[in-house]
């Protein structure tokens, strides 16, 4: 009825006549068991072409390119059913029981740094440096009585090791 005299009466007198809400008029019942298992297809296609890279955002912009109009969230809800997850999420920071200086070994040194007898007290220091595309690692000794750098080794690293296996090869080394 309404569809039939839009001409002569407005949308809402007619809606208002009939007792009806106005976006019920409008309301268009959507068929989503047919667009979710196509829409699901889509996603999955366009996350494998991206080789596992693209998140939410850019499938959301190119299934606008393909005409879909679908939300972040929704893209999300599926990519998780799916089991997809992109390669390039970042990772979320996760606060451990330990902070970096402070180690289960306790501190023996107890901020002594000044020594009064040579190879009394040796420490090491390690650090990681991206060279390129690579991780190497640079470890060195140095006695405190006198600042003396008693060994150092750098390296690649081809899996990624515990620290403490790093600081033997210059024990070794120095040792030797």
């Amino acid at each position: 009825m309404i569809r039939n005299n839009p001409h002569k009466y407005s949308v809402s007198e007619m809606c208002g006549v009939l007792q009806i809400a106005r976006s019920t008029y409008y309301y268009e019942a959507k068929i989503r068991d047919d667009q979710e298992e196509e829409l699901t297809d889509q996603i999955v296609d366009i996350f494998k072409k991206s080789r596992q890279n693209y998140d939410q955002r850019k499938i959301k912009v190119e299934l606008q390119k393909l005409g879909w109009t679908v939300s972040r969230r929704r893209i999300g809800r599926i990519m998780k059913e799916q089991g997809l997850v992109s390669k390039n999420t970042v990772a979320q920071f996760k606060p451990s029981e330990f902070s970096c200086n402070e180690s289960e070994a306790g501190n023996t040194l107890n901020r002594a740094f000044d020594q009064d007898q040579e190879l009394k007290v040796v420490v090491s220091d390690l650090t990681y440096v991206r060279v390129g595309q690579k991780w190497h690692y640079i470890c060195v000794l140095v006695d405190l009585y006198n600042r003396e750098l008693l060994a150092t080794v750098q390296d690649l690293i081809k899996v990624w090791p515990s620290s403490t296996c790093l600081c033997i090869r210059p024990i070794q080394s120095s040792s030797a």
